[in-house]
């Protein structure tokens, strides 16, 4: 087992307010979070983990109440923040917390710049450091107390060893000249958005029932069956999959079993899941069965097929930008940025400037070459 100094856990007011006094004197933090999406219904943070060079700390927000403090460290612009993957930390902590970032650096992000094929933390440990990092505990539920042991060390090898990654992968991004680049991209996910708490979406049974080529009866009985899926869940305090998979959804829509004992046969359904649940389950069937009509499914409107034609154009360049390099196709430039493009058909470098993802290195790399394609289309 890897060797870590002992971390210290910080489940009070006053000892979080004491640390983060210190923290503030620090140039570099590494931050990562651990959350319950797992196990409940709403998603919540459930540790920060916080490490400066030398000392490593978890912090228990199911036990603090007031963590308004922490925005101090991570909206301040001396101190960075190392994370690795930070889009998903950044997403839980703004929804559940309100905070606000800048001056993050993010390992995983650094790592695609730099063309690396295996970006997991894990390997990278591996690479650079010879760790091993073994991430079975990622599925933990992290919502429990007391956390075990080992459960606290994985924890903590998630922020112990981002400083030295964060510093090798400095030197590297600066060999390869792509600080620049890496700095546009970091500042981009400062600005993630926050991650909207989970409710029920009345379409879903046709994103479910229509790629799965479901008939009309069928799709009418899958949509009572998404309905007592969802209720079941907030009432259990579960996520939707754990109450009843998509698959035995499906499965049951398309045999309408009109029986407990015929519920049972199904293959996606556990017989737990039938003796708990069976009764209520045969009475969303036969709802959907004499219900009249469906809502009207949601509307798909095609791009102008000129939009399109620039949309294609660019996604093929993109791919040929990023084979030259040998890195993935979303290093160049987002799928999300390119429609926007597409949309707009710039004409000159001055019309490219408030595109979002296009920042100034970008724009400088790849502008010309951008309005060369969109020329062709306009």
């Amino acid at each position: 087992m890897t060797w870590l100094p002992p971390v210290i856990y910080i489940d009070n007011q006053t000892d979080l307010e004491h640390y983060i006094r210190s923290w503030k004197q620090e140039s570099l933090l590494a931050v990562d979070t651990e959350s319950n999406n797992l196990y409940v219904y709403q998603e919540q943070v459930c540790l920060i983990q916080i490490s400066t060079r030398k000392q490593d700390f978890i912090i228990d927000p199911l036990q603090i109440d007031d963590l308004s403090a922490l925005n101090e460290i991570f909206a301040a612009p001396r101190i960075q923040k190392v994370f690795h993957a930070a889009e998903y930390d950044l997403m839980a902590l703004k929804r559940d917390f309100d905070f606000t970032f800048c001056n993050i650096f993010d390992t995983l992000i650094a790592a695609r710049i730099c063309g690396f094929s295996q970006v997991g933390l894990s390997h990278l440990l591996w690479n650079y450091a010879g760790i091993y990092h073994d991430k079975s505990h990622q599925v933990d539920n992290w919502g429990l107390r007391p956390l075990s042991k080992e459960s606290l060390i994985y924890a903590q090898m998630d922020t112990h060893y981002l400083p030295l990654l964060r510093d090798e992968f400095e030197k590297l991004l600066r060999h390869k000249n792509c600080w620049a680049e890496a700095q546009e991209a970091f500042e981009e996910v400062c600005h993630t958005l926050p991650a909207k708490k989970r409710t029920f979406d009345p379409d879903e049974f046709w994103h479910l029932g229509l790629p799965n080529h479901l008939t009309h009866t069928q799709l009418k009985i899958l949509r009572e069956l998404c309905i007592l899926r969802d209720q079941l869940a907030i009432k259990r305090n579960l996520p939707p999959n754990a109450v009843l998979s998509n698959k035995a959804l499906i499965q049951i829509a398309r045999r309408a079993p009109s029986t407990v004992k015929k519920l049972r046969r199904l293959r996606y359904l556990s017989s737990k899941q039938a003796r708990r649940d069976g009764t209520k389950i045969i009475k969303a069937v036969k709802t959907g069965l004499q219900a009249n009509r469906l809502p009207e499914p949601p509307r798909f409107n095609p791009p102008d097929p000129t939009i399109a034609d620039r949309y294609t154009a660019l996604i093929n360049w993109r791919k040929e930008r990023a084979q030259a390099r040998g890195v993935e196709s979303d290093v160049i430039i987002s799928k999300q940025t390119l429609w926007a493009l597409a949309h707009k058909a710039p004409s000159q470098i001055d019309d490219l400037q408030g595109v979002q993802g296009l920042g100034p290195w970008r724009l400088d790399t790849y502008g010309q070459e951008i309005l060369q394609i969109l020329q062709e289309y306009s």
